[in-house]
């Protein structure tokens, strides 16, 4: 079954920080949609309708329903604004599409076989250096995620972008800009042991020392 979400908003009239600080205290979340070629359109979601779907990952890379005014527009989520420490969505930007022309978003990069990879099993270190991909497509061709399998990388080696299997229509951006921006997206390095030394005090340094214990000690004894 294909994943689908919608979002019930209200226009909204009202702007500014004390508009959208109320719209909060009353389990409201401001957001703004643009693009498409028609002006920016403030809007109302509810919070606990916004919070629901963050809990899907794939929200975030799928084309969203809103629906508002009578009205259903296909948008992607282009930003989302969380309070620093509290649960509460402060603010979204959503994104209007046209089902019939090509966009530009981030997908997901998703790791498998880490468990299994020789060079995990020889005792080396995986760094993800990539989370997400810039990719270009159209909507019906979006991806939930771009899978990574790290199953048979050794230590020493890494996986790059041209590396990565996309779907058909899918398009990775950074590459169409030429092979200096190939970058890595996950590797296995050898793990690096730091071992501290004990550091004995040179001799100076205890001459040093013995010697501002002599001077402190004729110090006390003059001032006696």
């Amino acid at each position: 079954m294909a994943i689908s979400f919608e979002l019930n908003a209200e226009p909204r009239a009202d702007t500014g920080k004390g508009a959208s600080r109320r719209l909060r205290h009353a389990g409201k979340v401001p957001a703004i949609m643009y693009g498409g070629g028609k002006d920016p359109e403030a809007l109302t979601l509810s919070h606990n309708e916004v919070l629901r779907n963050l809990e899907r990952e794939a929200f975030y890379s799928h084309i969203l329903t809103v629906k508002s005014g009578g009205t259903e527009t296909p948008a992607i989520l282009r930003d989302l604004q969380r309070h620093p420490s509290k649960a509460i969505i402060m603010h979204m930007d959503l994104q209007r599409i046209s089902m019939t022309e090509k966009l530009k978003t981030h997908a997901p990069v998703h790791f498998i076989g880490e468990e299994v990879a020789p060079g995990v099993k020889a005792g080396g270190l995986v760094s993800h250096d990539l989370t997400e991909v810039s990719i270009e497509c159209m909507p019906k061709d979006l991806p939930e995620y771009i899978e990574v399998d790290l199953s048979a990388l050794e230590i020493g080696e890494s996986i790059h972008l041209s590396d990565l299997k996309v779907p058909e229509g899918v398009t990775l951006i950074d590459l169409a800009r030429g092979d200096d921006h190939d970058s890595s997206v996950v590797s296995i390095h050898v793990k690096r042991v730091v071992e501290e030394e004990e550091v004995a005090p040179s001799a100076e340094g205890e001459a040093g020392a013995e010697g501002g214990e002599e001077a402190k000690d004729a110090g006390e004894d003059e001032s006696s």
